[in-house]
């Protein structure tokens, strides 16, 4: 059987220290954890990729919303892959959409071809199409190496049974890669439904905001979530026992 592991998403350079100590094998490098992750500045991956020394596969997404794009947006894609290229990352984690939300092939094969010779995780886009094993035929034929899927719910482990069928039908093909709400108390029942073998968590909670004033009449602080090693190490714990 493959070795079990696992991703962290990370949204600060902390949560990538954290992910390294933790046992964590690759970090997904995000932006905006509210929007569902974009692309992370040339900055951060930059002081990321020389900080850690785990795989790196930063999010090349270039706003949120959806996954159709135009062709300026697609233009941005490409030059934000050549940065990852120059900034030594093994990867990155993309997606891609046709107006009726299946997997836009010949974008995502064009995205393949440009991320080369790094590998490319096909991300949540997969679970907003309407039919998940066509998409994951037609992501398999574009060449990515991974899916990272919550099995089409807002939660992975609601959908353990359907994670199983994809990690069925791709039958070594391709990756498939449980994500979102997996955390150390529902970890093992989805390995035990899914089948899978690398799976994706954030860990995260939300710091405090350490200044010593605050102005309450504004609300646009935000708020910064930070993976928590303890949970990173408890998940890594089960995936190796």
């Amino acid at each position: 059987m493959s070795e079990r592991i696992l991703e962290v998403c990370a949204f600060n350079i902390q949560s990538c220290l954290v992910a390294e100590r933790g046992g964590a094998v690759r970090v997904e490098l995000c932006d905006n954890p509210i929007e569902g992750g974009t692309t992370p500045s040339y900055g951060t991956i930059k002081h990321v990729r020389e900080k850690i020394g785990i795989d790196l596969y930063p999010i090349i997404r270039p706003r949120s919303g959806n996954y159709y794009y135009s062709e300026d947006e697609y233009a941005i894609i490409k030059k934000d892959i050549e940065i990852c290229k120059e900034l030594g990352c093994n990867g990155i984690s993309v997606g891609t959409q046709t107006i009726n939300a299946e997997i836009d092939t010949e974008w995502l094969k064009r995205i393949v071809e440009w991320a080369g010779p790094m590998g490319v995780t096909c991300n949540r886009a997969f679970d907003g199409t309407p039919d998940p094993y066509q998409a994951l035929e037609d992501i398999i034929n574009c060449g990515c190496e991974r899916v990272l899927t919550s099995g089409q719910k807002s939660a992975a482990p609601d959908a353990g049974e359907v994670l199983g069928k994809l990690v069925a039908q791709a039958a070594g093909r391709i990756i498939i890669m449980p994500g979102a709400g997996v955390n150390s108390s529902n970890l093992k029942q989805l390995i035990a439904e899914s089948g899978a073998t690398q799976f994706h968590a954030s860990a995260r909670a939300q710091a405090e905001n350490p200044l010593r004033y605050i102005n309450l009449a504004i609300s646009d602080y935000g708020h910064v979530y930070i993976s928590r090693e303890e949970e990173v190490r408890a998940m890594v714990a089960i995936l190796n026992s």
